[in-house]
């Protein structure tokens, strides 16, 4: 430790100094709320309401609150907050992120600022990493908010948008960050108002902070649509690829030369690339009979065999994916669980269907998206906890402007530990991994062996199994009993091989959980779950059935308590719980967060890791001269190297990825800052419409500048015989302009004002005349529907176009401009495009709309908007709209010169 830090202390000493005082007052108050009643308990959450409208702050009551709910997790719950959770609780609601290690009662901590911020009735979102912790959290929490007067609500994977909405409606909300993310993406997706569920982003405490607005950051949520592409040619260029062979290399330098490469193609491990060869590239052409595999023509071909060579040589099964009945699941690398909905993108997944033999779904087109920073910088006031966060600081406050604050444990941690072990070759790790579990499992010491992949878990299964050593095994494949396994895991002798699955939302008590057991033991006796989730607590109740399960359950804890005594005392005696990691993870904090399973609340416990210079982070990304020193050295594989040179070269490597990974973060999100922009300028238009606004104004003005933009787009300056006035009436159907008004003689007399100013007027009396052909209510609706209808199928359009630009923008470079400043202003240029095609369609659309009488009279071609809607007392009918031909910016110029027209005559006459 620096001497700075010796006499100051650490930042977060400080920051833990400061809200001390906060915390004894909160403490101070707690005699006067054991000595209430329960009513008297209850009713303090209107007397504090009645404080807020009275002018008081949150922070005016923060201590009233906390000390009353403090009191209610006691009586509902049993579980009194520590003076340390107090402390973690009062960092959420000054929205930082409190670092608490394992053990140390997080999802308790998250009561208090919940119920304080609450009580200001604009909601308050608990997100946690699944859909287990969301039910357990508000389901076993909720009862302490509902004995306070407060609801709460749970967003899961498969509700209804009326249960959605109800959820949301609660006063603190539970739920996924997938979830909360997907429902933004759904309500700005929605035709009325009544169909959004969420109703704002005030507060937000995030469980496991750092898994979600970090590892959970690397990829956007996206909603899809089915595409319409064919899947012949991923099924075609996987019979290719099989074919070919492969060069796996450590790194391949992008100035090498591959002519005389003796393989189709390059795999370059450490970038996680795939790169063809000349070899692999005749041998493709000779497939599909191409001329140049390199040719723009052939661009989709030469797409679908790069997707194939990725699928091939870098993503592996059961490491980055399994294939199970549900087709092929992405695994994630962080927590080792399987990832349901979610797919590679840009055709990755299917061609890894196809390599699987699994059946090849089709692509899927984006409708919405949005990165995870982007959706949780929205709120007001964002929080988190976690047992590991201060690895990542800088990245906390540089894009969230959150700090870390590490908040001292409830108890001395006493684990030890231990250096790394360090082998030559993978051979010798695995001996010396299987002569520690035998020594541990024979003395009585639990284990938890950290694997970082599916195979690793069950490679040493097998090896566990010749050996005869008992084990039980969790990662995604078998997770069915995951709660179970990871309870019993500080059992005596047990041994339990799991993926960074157990690093989450557990709790290993040492001996056996005796709450897991009698819960168990209830369901084997046939009690319903509900009264199961209502069976820990003290506070009184009417309900009998409620007071027997309560009196079975603590029969049964103080039963298996007793039981377990022994053991858990042999267990601590035999030095707690082993944690035994079997390679380093590329990230700092998940080795934190497997040595974080032992020793918790004071427990003894023992830490070490076992690595070998064949492991993939010292293969890639260790120091080469590591390698030959130990080759100089001459030590068996079986003989550790314990050399302190290693250590630091090992924290070396992490630290590099970490910054690499930070990095490519980071330009993920500096790209959709660029959406991000354009996101809430049409989402805060979209809502404005939706929320009954009246429109009438804006088409009106619709009306005069797209008018504007077509007669320059038609016109030009050099004379009334260079116009193109056919193609102009052509865009709104003939509805504006007539055969009388294309005459020489009348078209000698205009100027482009002038014909501008004609054209406004005409469709200012359609527009009115469509008014009273409606109904004024009516034709409210319909022009709401259609303004609604435009922007979400041209702003589908423009997240592809955007996605197209972003793929290509990287050549930019090449040329010595910023690909991200080259994709912001391209991408300004794309969205004034975009706006203007709004415009357009909407005029387009709204001038020559019938209603669906009419349409059945004069057997008019029909696009209907929306069956059967229904809003209150104003009947909203079928919008019918009459399809009307138009050159669109992006379409072949009609002149013939085969360019788009907006590089072509459109260029040329808006530039005139």
């Amino acid at each position: 430790m620096g001497l700075f830090k010796k006499i100051f202390g650490t930042y977060s000493d400080r920051q833990i100094k400061k809200i001390r005082r906060i915390a004894d007052r909160i403490d101070a108050l707690a005699p006067q709320y054991e000595q209430m009643s329960n009513e008297e308990l209850a009713a303090t959450t209107v007397r504090l309401k009645e404080r807020l409208a009275g002018g008081e702050t949150l922070n005016d009551i923060l201590c009233d609150a906390f000390a009353a709910v403090r009191e209610a997790d006691a009586r509902v719950l049993g579980k009194r907050p520590f003076y340390v959770q107090v402390l973690g609780g009062i960092l959420l609601h000054q929205g930082r992120i409190a670092e608490m290690k394992t053990g140390e009662g997080k999802t308790l901590v998250a009561t208090m600022p919940a119920y304080l911020n609450a009580l200001n009735g604009k909601g308050v979102h608990v997100v946690t990493v699944n859909d287990y912790l969301a039910r357990r959290d508000s389901e076993e929490m909720g009862r302490v908010y509902a004995f306070m007067g407060l609801s709460t609500g749970v967003v899961v994977h498969g509700l209804t948008p009326e249960e959605k909405k109800a959820a949301y409606n609660a006063d603190i909300t539970y739920g996924t960050n997938n979830e909360f993310g997907f429902d933004y993406l759904r309500d700005n997706m929605v035709v009325y108002k009544e169909d959004m569920v969420q109703r704002g982003h005030v507060f937000a405490i995030v469980d496991e902070v750092d898994s979600i607005l970090i590892d959970e950051a690397r990829t956007p949520l996206i909603i899809s649509g089915a595409g319409q592409k064919s899947t012949d040619l991923y099924e075609r260029a996987n019979t290719l690829v099989r074919t070919m062979t492969k060069l796996v290399r450590k790194e391949v330098d992008n100035k090498e030369e591959t002519d005389d490469v003796e393989a189709d193609y390059l795999v370059d491990e450490k970038a996680r690339n795939a790169i063809l060869t000349p070899r692999g590239a005749a041998k493709a052409e000779e497939f599909f009979g191409l001329e140049n595999i390199n040719d723009p023509a052939n661009s989709e071909i030469a797409h679908h065999i790069k997707q194939a060579i990725h699928a091939w040589g870098v993503m592996h099964l059961d490491v980055d994916y399994v294939v199970n009945e549900n087709g092929v699941m992405i695994v994630d690398s962080f927590t080792g669980r399987i990832m349901p909905g979610r797919r590679y993108s840009n055709g990755l997944h299917q061609a890894i269907e196809a390599k699987e033999g699994v059946q090849v779904q089709k692509e899927n087109r984006t409708l919405a998206s949005i990165t995870f920073q982007n959706y949780f910088r929205m709120y007001q006031k964002l929080s988190g906890m976690t047992g590991t966060a201060l690895t990542e600081d800088l990245e906390f406050r540089e894009i969230y402007a959150l700090d870390v604050v590490e908040v001292p444990t409830n108890k001395p941690m006493i684990r030890l530990d231990q250096n790394d072990y360090v082998f030559k070759n993978t051979k010798g790790k695995y001996e010396a991994i299987i002569e520690q579990i035998r020594a541990c499992h024979e003395k009585g010491q639990p284990v938890l062996v950290g694997t970082v992949s599916v195979d690793k878990s069950e490679e040493l299964s097998a090896k566990l199994k010749r050996c005869g050593i008992p084990h039980n095994v969790l990662n995604a494949k078998h997770h069915e009993r995951e709660a179970e396994i990871v309870a019993q895991a500080g059992k005596y002798g047990a041994v339990t091989i799991s993926t960074n699955m157990a690093g989450r939302g557990t709790d290993i008590m040492l001996g056996g959980n005796p709450e897991f057991l009698a819960k168990n033991e209830m369901r084997k006796q046939g009690i319903p779950e509900e009264l199961i989730a209502m069976s820990t607590g003290t506070v009184d109740v009417d309900d009998d059935e409620i007071r027997a399960a309560r009196e079975t359950f603590r029969d049964l804890v103080k039963r298996f308590k007793e039981e377990i005594a022994p053991e858990a005392e042999a267990v601590k005696a035999a030095g707690g719980l082993y944690i035994l990691g079997t390679e380093r993870h590329e990230s700092r904090r998940i080795d934190n967060q497997l040595r974080g399973r032992s020793g918790r609340q004071g427990d003894p416990g023992e830490s070490r890791f076992f690595l070998s210079l064949e492991d993939d982070l010292l293969r890639l990304f260790g120091a080469e001269r590591i390698v030959g020193m130990v080759e100089r050295l001459g030590l068996p594989d079986n003989e550790p190297i314990k050399a302190g040179l290693l250590s630091s070269a090992i924290e070396n490597a992490q630290k590099r990825i970490e910054d690499n990974n930070f990095k490519r973060r980071k330009h993920v999100l500096t790209y959709d800052d660029v959406m991000n922009q354009q996101r809430n300028l049409i989402y805060t238009q979209r809502r404005q419409v939706l929320d009954g606004e009246d429109v009438s104004e804006t088409i009106k003005s619709m009306i005069r500048t797209s008018l504007e933009e077509n007669v320059a787009a038609f016109t030009s300056a050099e004379g009334a015989e260079t116009w193109n006035l056919e193609a102009l009436k052509s865009q709104y159907g003939g509805l504006l302009l007539k055969e009388d008004d294309l005459s020489p003689e009348q078209i000698k007399k205009w100027k482009p004002s002038d014909l501008v100013d004609m054209l406004e007027e005409r469709a200012l009396a359609r527009y009115e005349a469509q008014k009273e052909l409606f109904g004024e209510e009516v034709f409210q609706e319909v022009q709401r529907s259609i303004l609604l209808r435009s922007v979400d199928r041209h702003w589908m359009d423009h997240i592809d176009m955007m996605d197209d630009l972003k793929g290509s923008i990287g050549l930019q470079a090449y040329a010595q401009r910023d690909p991200v400043n080259e994709y912001r202003l391209q991408g300004a240029d794309m969205f004034d495009e975009m706006v203007a095609d709004i415009r357009f369609e909407t005029v387009r659309m709204l001038l020559s709309a019938v209603p669906r009488a009419q349409l059945v009279k004069r057997e008019q071609v029909a696009q209907p908007l929306k069956e059967n809607m229904t809003d209150g007392s104003v009947s909203k009918k079928t919008v019918i709209v009459r399809k009307a031909e138009r050159v669109g910016r992006n379409d072949l110029c009609p002149c013939g010169s085969g360019k788009k027209y907006k590089k072509c005559c459109g260029a040329s006459n808006s530039a005139n």
